[in-house]
């Protein structure tokens, strides 16, 4: 540490020295004027022995072992002095590199807890999802799907890869007896759970073998914040019985804080399958997670599924023909499809980074140029090319460090928008935010964008001939074409560079658009949606499950404000149940070769309240119930596919999950966007009657005359006069979901969107600069042409010319360079090619529009050159 001490105390150090030399040299002119000598006689005698003393002190200095750092330092104030004298300069800079790197941080920042840090499990590297692949004929372009009980026990068994496989399943809890009711999410899992993610509860335990047995007392494990929120600390909890869709289950544990794995899970029950349940096949509903054994790679594991999955589709031909299975890592569940977004964000930030870096490379090498008559002085004393590079390093990394500072806080608020659009669309309780890892590579890409800002000016200067930057000032010369030349090409990197960002955000403009414009088959404007989900201990299965929603949806008509009321399984574009159908006319078949089509289970009145139109036949009554015909709707796409040339209705189908039972179809409806806006063939799909076929879980829709949400207190309240017990929460209008399934595509808009007008608004900075670096250091030229009898506008058309060529050639590499790397973008669009011509055409218009602007004030100037005062200044 002894250096440290010498750097930071480079004064005194320099003045002992300094007192030692001199103290040397007194000696020996005390010692020759001792030996008969005038003291002035001894004195030069003395110096000439010496030497130089200046030159001996900083031969001293040169061998201390700090004189690197020290110098160092020096460059550094040196630099902050030569920034603080260019204020303008700058403040532009910083500005410039906090854009840049900030809009960086802000993304890596969503990267780093999506796809780097690692899943708070043990070793979450060796913990897969293990997927059903269905056949093609009945899912096309389904590449993965969930799994039966049956399919998952006999994985379980008969693999030799995975120390420990779990299937969990999906559902919501109604929790009574603690204050207001309350719908929670809960996951059924298989024992070894937690086990297997390597989780442990922080208070209590875990599920055992003996938990996952049916007929056992009801166990039940928290999340923290349920049992912190219900119950005040931990360990209140444990112990405690809580009412969960009317059975009790006594608190056995509480996980850790911030687990709630999968999909903000709060509470977790074991399966507990009944014999039936296991032995159920064709039904896939559950998600299977797997750990590798020690030294087993992923690709080990799909050759033995897939071996298992061959042997079981033989063995169970009528199930499992044609089904398959896959094995990915688990973060592939986390991120869902928002990693590919992440990354085309990270490679959009990147070009913002690299314009920012060209537009400083461009202002400093303007401000370089005109330091060329000191820095060849410098030459001349003897600094190496690597010395004035250093400084020319040093500062745009000054500059840098300080634009990463200023950029870390500006990241904050980026970062919060970003976490709030994604966060519930993860698997796992991700936090997205600023932490150490962040702040590491904020300074880390300061230091390069420094680095890569500093490279092209202070390798210019290198390159500078000395004898012309010394008669820089002396009316000898005032033109560096070479200088030109590089803010040319600059320039020309951010046009082309800007481009494909801009390019980038036009098409997920238009991406946006057409989804925003898309027919999802229903009128999504005034309808308020409520979800609900009935105790099936309350109300069995059949006529009371009926019961109620009739009940329901009687009070509900009543209310003032109301147009019409209606029920459904699950609402459009938040996918449902998807089942085999055995269709009238068609061969007989396996339900493992039948058809797969959404099936949804409504109330009368659901059409009249989404507005779905009734193309033929008539909708349903109360009439169809429990003792009537079975009965069902189909979309017209369902219609065309099975029966192109026949009258849909009064034709049957079989629907396999309703075993011994034929439906006969009384209408033919519009085609409904089930799954999403992004759809983009017809949904063939098919409606029961809820009154024949009720579901314990069921969503509300109800069309109103005023704001759908004015209307929610009302619509509580009447649930409650049904079953006080009856949670509603979650109450959102159909427009809102419809914005949710475009949070994705509308954040990765936004955020292109407003990196690609910061582009633009760099390039035009650039080109801007390069146009008045010209113009001011062709005066001359200018001056001697309209002296000739040049006009204003012939001078108008020169300048604005140079500027178009170079935006033209930006526009060319821009448009050849986004012709690739549109194409990472595919499954970002909706409708539109990554090479749609519209977007690139408009785009490089609007570029150049930009770029012209850019180009017209110095222009202008040009024009009012004085031919007169320009020759006389040479």
């Amino acid at each position: 540490m002894n250096w440290i001490k010498q750097v930071f105390s480079r004064a005194r150090e320099s003045g002992e020295l300094s007192e030692e030399i001199h103290a040397h040299l007194e000696e020996k002119i005390e010692e020759l004027v001792a030996n008969g000598m005038s003291r002035e006689e001894a004195s030069t005698a003395a110096r000439r022995e010496f030497g130089n003393v200046t030159l001996v002190e900083e031969d001293s200095r040169a061998i201390w072992r700090w004189a690197g750092v020290e110098n160092f330092l020096m460059d550094v104030r040196y630099g902050l002095r030569i920034l603080r004298k260019s204020p303008g300069f700058t403040v532009v800079a910083v500005l410039t590199l906090a854009l840049g790197i900030g809009a960086n941080t802000a993304i890596f920042s969503a990267v780093n807890a999506v796809l780097l840090r690692p899943l708070p499990f043990h070793d979450p590297q060796q913990v897969m999802v293990v997927w059903h692949t269905p056949p093609q004929k009945s899912f096309p372009g389904v590449d993965k799907f969930v799994v039966s009980p049956a399919n998952y026990l006999d994985w379980q068994r008969e693999n030799h890869v995975f120390s420990q496989m779990s299937a969990m399943g999906f559902g919501s809890f109604n929790v009574t007896g603690l204050g207001q009711p309350e719908s929670v999410q809960g996951r059924g899992v298989s024992a070894d759970f937690f086990p297997m993610l390597g989780v442990s509860p922080i208070a209590g335990r875990g599920f055992v073998a003996q938990d996952d047995q049916p007929g056992q007392s009801k166990v039940v494990v928290t999340s923290y914040s349920f049992a912190t929120s219900h119950f005040g600390d931990v360990q209140n909890a444990l112990g405690k019985t809580i009412k969960l869709d009317d059975k009790d289950y006594a608190v056995i544990g509480v996980m850790p804080p911030k687990f709630d794995f999968p999909f903000q899970a709060a509470l977790w029950v074991p399966n507990a399958w009944t014999d039936t349940e296991r032995a159920v096949r064709g039904n896939h509903s559950y998600i299977v997670l797997a750990r590798l054994k020690p030294g087993v790679h992923k690709t080990q594991a799909q050759a033995e599924m897939d071996t298992i999955s061959s042997r079981l589709a033989q063995q169970y031909a009528s199930d499992d023909a044609g089904w398959g299975a896959l094995v990915l890592p688990v973060r592939d569940l986390v991120i869902g499809s928002i990693g590919p977004a992440l990354l085309v964000l990270m490679g959009a930030v990147s070009f913002v980074l690299l314009i920012a870096c060209t537009n400083v490379a461009n202002l400093m090498l303007a401000k370089t140029l005109g330091r060329r008559k000191e820095l060849a002085i410098r030459s001349i004393l003897g600094a190496s090319r690597g010395r004035v590079m250093r400084q020319v390093l040093i500062e745009t990394i000054l500059l840098s460090v300080i634009g990463g500072a200023l950029a870390f806080l500006l990241a904050h608020f980026v970062v919060r928008a970003i976490a709030a659009f994604l966060g519930d669309q993860l698997a796992l309780g991700i936090e997205i935010g600023l932490d150490g890892w962040v702040l590491a590579f904020t300074f880390t890409i300061s230091i390069l964008t420094g680095v890569l800002a500093g490279l092209t000016p202070g390798w210019h200067l290198t390159k500078t001939n000395l004898n012309d930057s010394l008669k820089q000032g002396l009316g000898k010369t005032s033109t560096d074409s070479g200088g030109l030349r590089v803010r040319s090409v600059l320039v020309v990197s951010e046009v082309a560079l800007s481009l494909v960002l801009l390019i980038g955000a036009g098409l997920m403009i238009r991406t946006l658009y057409f989804l925003r414009t898309a027919d999802p088959g229903i009128d999504p404007h005034n309808v308020l949606t409520v979800p609900l989900a009935i105790s099936q201990t309350k109300y069995a299965a059949g006529q009371p499950q009926a019961n109620f929603y009739e009940s329901t949806l009687e009070l509900v008509r009543t209310l003032p404000g109301v147009v019409a009321a209606g029920a459904v399984d699950s609402v459009p574009l938040q996918g449902g149940s998807t089942q085999p159908a055995q269709v009238e006319g068609q061969p007989i078949q396996a339900m493992a070769d039948q058809p797969e089509v959404p099936v949804r289970q409504i109330s009368p009145g659901y059409l009249t309240s989404m507005r779905i139109p009734l193309e033929q036949g008539r909708d349903f009554t109360n009439a169809d119930n429990a003792g009537a015909p079975r009965v069902l709707l189909v979309s017209e796409a369902f219609a065309k596919r099975f029966w192109p040339q026949d009258n849909a209705v009064g034709k049957h189908v079989g629907l396999t999950f309703y075993p011994g039972q034929s439906f006969v179809v009384v209408a033919v409806v519009g085609n409904v966007k089930m799954d999403g806006l992004g759809s983009t063939r017809p949904v063939e799909s098919i409606y029961g009657a809820m009154l024949q076929n009720p579901e314990t879980q069921s969503v509300l829709t109800i069309r109103t005359a005023v704001p759908p949400t004015s209307l929610t207190s009302a619509v509580k309240a009447a649930v409650h006069r049904v079953d006080a017990d009856e949670p509603v929460i979650g109450v959102l209008t159909m427009e809102d979901i419809v914005d949710q399934s475009l949070a994705q595509q509308r954040l990765s808009m936004i955020l292109l969107a407003t990196f690609a007008g910061l582009a633009l608004l760099l390039a035009a900075v650039g080109i801007y600069g390069v146009q008045a670096y010209a113009v001011k250091h062709r005066v001359q030229e200018i001056g001697i042409r309209m002296a000739l009898g040049a006009q204003q506008r012939d001078v108008f058309r020169l300048v604005v010319g140079q500027g178009f060529r170079l935006t033209a050639l930006g526009i060319f590499i821009g448009l050849v360079a986004a012709l690739g790397l549109t194409r990472l973008m595919s499954s970002q669009l909706y409708e539109l090619s990554p090479n749609d011509p519209v977007t690139f055409a408009t785009v490089a218009i609007v570029l150049a529009v930009v770029a012209m602007a850019a180009c017209y004030i110095p222009s202008l100037r040009a024009t009012r050159v004085d031919p007169m005062i320009a020759l006389r200044n040479e």
